[in-house]
């Protein structure tokens, strides 16, 4: 898109991916829960990330979904549930949703921008996990609004979660950077509900176009103080 647009009056951020990465991937604190529950692989990490979103929204919490999720698969795999939710405890006691490490460019990025302008995060998962998340970035204040879309709105790429921030910052949609990952759930929710959409990282999707595209945090703040964003 090329043009010129209002100066942003405020940020907004996705989580997983874009401002933080657990230190040990899920991956590897699965393959650590079997095997210390006697176990082989009974599903791949990715069957997890697909059930997630699946019982987000009636799940009480991190510890609720995964057991929920950890039981689903199980039991589609002809296996009994009460496994599963074993296996889920084993896994938690393996997870420390502090231990995460941010990506490069996040804190000089949150830094350079707090105070400046008002801040949020929008990010698909349980508050306590996410909130802990943000507790190990070590800018637990940085933001002025936290939704938590699948637990206190439906999941993104709907409107809802974004729509929620802003109407929390007071601020509209067309003069806001939504800063994200992921093309399916951060830019097509960010262009649906007009939001100037930013997508960090080598990641691509067929018919998703965001209006700028970096490949680190490190160039946010230029492109935040541009009037005139021509990407």
């Amino acid at each position: 898109m090329v043009g010129t647009n209002p100066p942003t009056s405020a940020v907004l951020f996705d989580l997983d991916g874009t401002l933080c990465r657990y230190r040990r991937s899920p991956a590897e604190v699965l393959a650590v829960a079997f095997e210390r529950e006697g176990l082989d692989p009974l599903f791949p990490v990715e069957a997890y990330y697909d059930a997630f979103d699946e019982f987000a929204a009636e799940a009480d919490g991190m510890t609720d979904l995964r057991e929920r999720c950890f039981a689903a698969l199980c039991e589609d795999r002809g296996h009994d549930p009460a496994v599963g939710r074993s296996l889920a405890r084993t896994f938690a006691a393996e997870r420390d949703h502090r231990d995460v490490t941010p990506t490069p460019g996040a804190l000089s990025t949150l830094d350079t921008l707090a105070g400046d302008l008002p801040l949020g995060v929008v990010t698909n998962g349980p508050r306590d996990a996410q909130h802990e998340k943000l507790s190990g970035l070590g800018r637990p204040d940085a933001f002025d609004v936290v939704v938590c879309a699948g637990e206190e709105t439906p999941p993104k790429p709907a409107t809802e979660p974004f729509a929620v921030a802003l109407a929390a910052l007071g601020v509209t949609a067309e003069r806001t950077l939504f800063v994200g990952d992921s093309p399916e759930t951060d830019v097509t929710g960010a262009n649906a509900t007009g939001i100037v959409s930013v997508l960090v990282g080598p990641r691509t999707a067929d018919g998703v176009v965001p209006d700028a595209r970096l490949d680190s945090l490190h160039a946010l703040p230029d492109l935040v103080r541009t009037t005139d964003r021509s990407v």
